[in-house]
């Protein structure tokens, strides 16, 4: 039987509100199980998806940010 984990976070989150869906990015980035890395993966697939070139570009540049520090 093959899941899709895409489907299954989308359907997860589709009637939650902002502030639930705020506050399940912060205790997934907050957390230290690598398990939740897939639903990040698909929040953040629809964020580049729906973002123009100057917000990829600031996202893009922020994540170089983030690199750099964590080395």
């Amino acid at each position: 039987m093959e899941i899709s984990i895409r489907g299954h976070i989308l359907e997860n989150f589709k009637n939650d509100n902002i502030e639930q869906i705020r506050e399940a990015v912060e205790q997934s980035v907050s957390a230290t199980d690598e398990e939740v890395l897939p639903g990040l993966g698909v929040f953040f697939s629809l964020l580049w998806n729906e973002a123009s070139e100057d917000i990829k570009d600031q996202i893009i540049s922020l994540i170089k940010s983030g690199i750099s520090k964590a080395s």
